[in-house]
């Protein structure tokens, strides 16, 4: 208690001093020293703004068009949220939203079992694996769409529920992908994890099964929400496999049917895109404000310790 009371005090002294600095200093120089870099930050951030509030303006216009965008709100209308009830819109959703939390699930229960397993065992073949693990993350999964094409018609020929046109079909092949990165990210965090822990609830008589699920996982939660989030954006807007395996229009996902709004020229409705993309962008921005406090922890504290 007292060691947090120091550094709230230590940081109220800082801040004073540097309000006084600023108090002292001259225009000009506040500029050069200081304010810079306030103005490089509002341009960024409005930098990032712009094209979402353009899009936002751009779902509220009845026109339809993007054209009739270009003066921000100039009509103000919810036809096009309305209309979405007369498409697959919902549907689409749902589907994105069931391939995104399973696939989610699935990397992170992955993940973290084999990154427990290459920090904490020592076994014949460790080390190439992490090196296959390494190589084989440096090439994008959607490069072998091809080959994936192949073996998703060959297996659905045998067991049609894993062929074409299966949301569980779409599912396997995320998962399939889903070591690499995400193993080296777990991995790194896991190694910041003293092993003492481990061998003191050996001591105790716990199982490996038990120090997994009971102590590691508990300290390792802000890895495993990171890589959950970074899983589920990856998923949820990832188009070229889940249009090469779900031809269908029940089965699209959001990234198919948004796509195929705007593919026509002659018959693109930008005002039903731009609706359909304010609403597909809500899950993840929920996420991200549930998940917040772990992101940074996650990210930077796996590459403390490789």
């Amino acid at each position: 208690m007292s060691g947090q009371t120091t550094r709230v005090d230590t940081q109220e002294i800082i801040e004073a001093e540097n309000q006084k600095l600023r108090a002292r200093m001259k225009p000009g120089r506040y500029l050069r020293e200081i304010g810079w870099r306030h103005v490089i930050g509002v341009i960024a951030v409005v930098y990032a703004l712009f094209p979402i509030v353009f899009i936002i303006s751009a779902s509220l216009n009845p026109g339809g068009t993007m054209t009739g965008s270009n003066r921000l709100f100039r009509q103000v209308s919810f036809e096009n949220y309305a209309a979405l009830n007369d498409t697959r819109f919902w549907q689409w959703f749902g589907n994105s939203l069931f391939i995104s939390i399973t696939t989610a699930v699935g990397t992170v229960l992955m993940g973290a079992a084999a990154a427990y397993a290459f920090s904490r065992f020592r076994f014949t073949g460790r080390r190439i694996g992490l090196t296959a693990l390494l190589i084989i993350q440096m090439f994008p999964q959607m490069l072998a769409f091809v080959a994936v094409f192949l073996l998703v018609r060959t297996i659905g020929m045998a067991f049609p529920s894993l062929g074409f046109n299966s949301n569980l079909t779409l599912i396997a092949v995320y998962l399939g992908g889903a070591l690499g990165v995400n193993t080296f990210l777990m991995y790194g965090f896991f190694n910041t994890i003293p092993v003492s822990l481990d061998e003191a609830a050996k001591i105790d008589g716990a199982t490996h099964t038990q120090i997994y699920w009971t102590i590691i996982l508990r300290l390792v939660a802000p890895i495993l929400a990171v890589v959950g989030l970074l899983s589920f954006i990856t998923s949820f807007g990832e188009y070229i496999l889940a249009s090469l395996i779900l031809p269908s229009q029940h089965e699209w996902t959001l990234a198919i049917g948004l796509f195929n709004w705007v593919s026509d020229q002659l018959n693109a409705n930008w005002g039903l895109f731009a609706a359909g993309a304010v609403i597909s962008a809500l899950p993840v921005l929920v996420l991200f404000q549930l998940l917040q406090k772990y992101i940074v922890g996650g990210l930077t504290a796996g590459s403390v310790k490789g």
